[in-house]
């Protein structure tokens, strides 16, 4: 059963290894990874670990008129690696598939959902809790709380993406679910979210967020660390976005994002073997010496930001900025009152 992962990355090799070997200990067969002008080593790495095979290394260069995510996409539907694989999944370098069913691997997971063609795997966000120096350390290590479950509001904590059985369904790729569905096909769809609960059928042509307010992860949930070390999140800033070409990141997409509420190490249930393949990966020279390069380059990057006044208002405002508070119940109550009046004006037609 060949399962691939599909990832875009810029200036991101600090962290390649930590993730491969992750995603590798889950039980992902095959890589597909997109790289972007990068400065730091990100592509010669990409390079090294295609040499050992089960990764393919794609480079793209821009500009791209939707991002370079979408133009990846595009280039991974007709890649021989998405044509061979049964399973795929998209997902971010700041990503993790963690599965709590039987032995926390894919396997597990299809087992435990064996009629599944489909299953959305939510988010759960991890916030930065205070980290404010970027240190060489796997990221799941440092974040280990984490938004509530079933958090509503904002609704973003409810997105997914989608691990999809290969079976000619869906025509395209897309950031959070498969796209292009072909309409004959679809009777045969059978989509179950990440608590085992079957999924209506709108999920299978629409939808991108699993129904807010449950908890959709009691066989598998997708560790989300957008944020990292403050640090880290100057870069991300730096970087801009990888689905739209002229958008960057700021405060908005920092506080909806940093919330610290609860605990939850329940990756480390993959440590050990995920260790191991990490020690295996840097006992490579070559990989090893280029891993420490990414990581001089993000410190060095850092220090030549903060002499512009623009990125270190954007660190200082972070520095002031505690963790998000969960909304009372009320006040989401109100907000999606609002959110629906808007949505029925949207469907009268216009005078």
């Amino acid at each position: 059963m060949r399962s691939l992962a599909i990832t875009t990355v810029r200036n991101e090799g600090a962290f390649l290894l930590d993730w491969l070997a992750h995603h590798r200990a889950v039980g992902f067969t095959d890589f597909l990874v997109f790289s972007n002008d990068c400065t730091d080593g990100t592509a010669e790495m990409l390079d090294r670990l295609a040499q050992f095979g089960g990764l393919t290394h794609v480079a793209q260069s821009g500009p791209f008129a939707r991002g370079p995510q979408w133009a990846a996409l595009k280039a991974a539907d007709r890649h021989p690696a998405k044509a061979a694989a049964d399973w795929v999944l998209v997902l971010d370098i700041d990503e993790f598939v963690t599965i709590h069913a039987g032995d926390h691997s894919l396997t597990a997971l299809r087992a435990a959902l064996p009629e599944a063609t489909a299953i959305p795997l939510t988010w759960r966000l991890f916030g930065n809790c205070g980290v404010v120096e970027y240190v060489d350390r796997p990221i799941p290590e440092q974040f280990t709380r984490a938004a509530p479950r079933g958090l509503i509001w904002p609704w973003r904590a409810s997105l997914f993406k989608t691990l999809f059985r290969n079976d000619g369904s869906y025509a395209r790729l897309g950031v959070h679910r498969p796209r292009q569905p072909d309409p004959a096909r679809l009777h045969g769809q059978r989509w179950f979210d990440g608590s085992g609960r079957e999924l209506p059928p709108l999920y299978h042509r629409q939808r991108l967020f699993t129904p807010l307010g449950q908890n959709c992860q009691r066989l598998v949930q997708l560790n989300h660390y957008p944020l990292g070390a403050m640090h880290s999140y100057v870069l991300k800033c730096d970087r801009g976005r990888a689905n739209r070409e002229a958008s960057t990141f700021d405060m908005s997409y920092w506080v909806e994002r940093n919330f610290c509420s609860e605990d939850d190490s329940s990756i480390a249930a993959l440590a050990p073997q995920t260790a191991a393949i990490r020690a295996e990966l840097r006992a490579d020279p070559v990989l090893a010496a280029l891993h420490d390069r990414a990581v001089a380059w993000r410190q060095a990057r850092f220090e030549a930001l903060m002499l512009t006044e623009a990125f270190r208002a954007l660190f200082g405002r972070l520095l002031m900025t505690p963790p998000s508070q969960p909304l009372p119940g009320p006040t989401i109550r109100q907000l999606a009152a609002w959110a629906q009046a808007e949505a029925r004006q949207g469907s009268r037609p216009a005078k």
